[in-house]
């Protein structure tokens, strides 16, 4: 599926990022700034860039002529958009966005608002022109597809039906939305010839131009058990807190299990986890946190440790020493893949700036 739409992928992503921000826990408990992942090889690779959306590419090359009483504000190769069409889009758009405008700088976000508007609807005509003579639409098989890719990924007990209703998206403009992209994977990958091509030496050179961002620092993989401490508590909670603290540590010197104690015990959403933190580098976490756990010895159960969140006790589970991640296995797929989007990018492009040289495009009026 994926290796398919490898540069349809995008929408995927696009579509990962909405739902983390709705169903993230967005803990900081033990952060100093943004959020603990697991540092890992692939992580190394920059990060893919999206496949240009129609409004990425500047819609260059359309002639101008005053404003002819015709009603039109654009015309591509016959295709209009009304000028009565144009603002109510301009207006619809400024309505959705006025919280977010100054009302001094109104008229130049419609300015702008108008412009890219226009420049959009030139990109999408064009494509849907191209996607029409090579007949590249997008069968209801192959949209059902990514849905599907989609669905798969949802947490547990929720739908699609929530992702629309929580961010007012509509299925049948997504379904379209989708359509349109997967005729452009289409299109791009007829540019390419059926297939895109990176080399083992292309691979290297990237990596060796690069090599600052495979470098990994120091890490060590940890889990432990959070007793919260309330901003501004008395003497006698942190005393409380601090004793049951000491419990739970005796507990787990006991042979209690840590996954299942975590679960049960701690005020940390990584409880959902066992407790279990992942990978984090030197200054990832708050000082105390930090030192004590690049101190400790591999499984032992640490001394309670007091941030400005409460009591920790904290296991190391993995240490790694500072590395370069090697030019192999899924650092080199992460490479590939990462170069073959650009290509596709490039081939993109190429296209757009052929089909607009061939077309006959007017923008009427200002």
């Amino acid at each position: 599926m994926f290796k398919r739409y490898g540069f349809f992928i995008f929408i995927i992503a696009a579509f990962l990022l909405l739902s983390s921000t709705i169903f993230g826990c967005g803990s900081k408990d033990e952060k100093t700034a943004g959020e603990v992942k697991p540092v890992m090889a692939p992580a190394a690779v920059p990060e893919q860039p999206p496949a240009p959306a129609a409004q990425d590419v500047p819609a260059a090359s359309a002639s101008q002529k005053p404003d002819d009483g015709s009603g039109t504000a654009v015309e591509v190769d016959g295709v209009k958009l009304s000028k009565v069409r144009l603002e109510q889009e301009i207006n619809e758009k400024i309505k959705a966005l006025k919280d977010q405008i100054p009302k001094e700088s109104q008229e130049r976000a419609k300015g702008e608002i108008r412009k890219a508007l226009i420049d959009e609807f030139i990109v999408q005509t064009l494509l849907k022109g191209e996607i029409s003579r090579k007949k590249a639409a997008a069968t209801d098989k192959e949209v059902d597809e990514v849905l599907d890719a989609m669905k798969a990924q949802l947490p547990k007990g929720m739908t699609m039906d929530d992702i629309y209703k929580k961010n007012n998206l509509d299925a049948r403009k997504m379904r379209e939305d989708i359509g349109m992209n997967i005729a452009l994977n289409k299109l791009v990958m007829a540019e390419l010839g059926g297939k895109v091509k990176v080399s083992d030496q292309e691979i290297s050179d990237f990596y060796n131009k690069n090599i600052d961002q495979f470098k990994q620092p120091e890490a060590v993989h940890a889990r432990h058990i959070l007793v919260a401490v309330e901003k501004g508590a008395n003497d006698k909670v942190k005393a409380e807190k601090k004793a049951k603290a000491d419990d739970l540590r005796k507990q787990l010197v006991g042979g209690a299990d840590f996954a299942a104690l975590a679960t049960k015990s701690s005020d940390c959403p990584s409880k959902q986890n066992g407790g279990d933190l992942g990978f984090f580098s030197r200054g990832q976490m708050v000082k105390a946190f930090d030192d004590a756990a690049f101190a400790q010895q591999i499984n032992a159960i640490g001394p309670v440790v007091e941030t400005q969140f409460g009591y920790h006790i904290i296991q190391v589970i993995e240490r790694r020493n500072a590395q370069t991640v090697k030019l192999e296995g899924e650092t080199k797929q992460q490479i590939s893949a990462f170069l073959q989007n650009q290509k596709q990018k490039a081939a993109f492009e190429g296209l757009l700036k052929r089909l607009k040289a061939g077309a006959n495009i007017v923008v009427y009026g200002k």
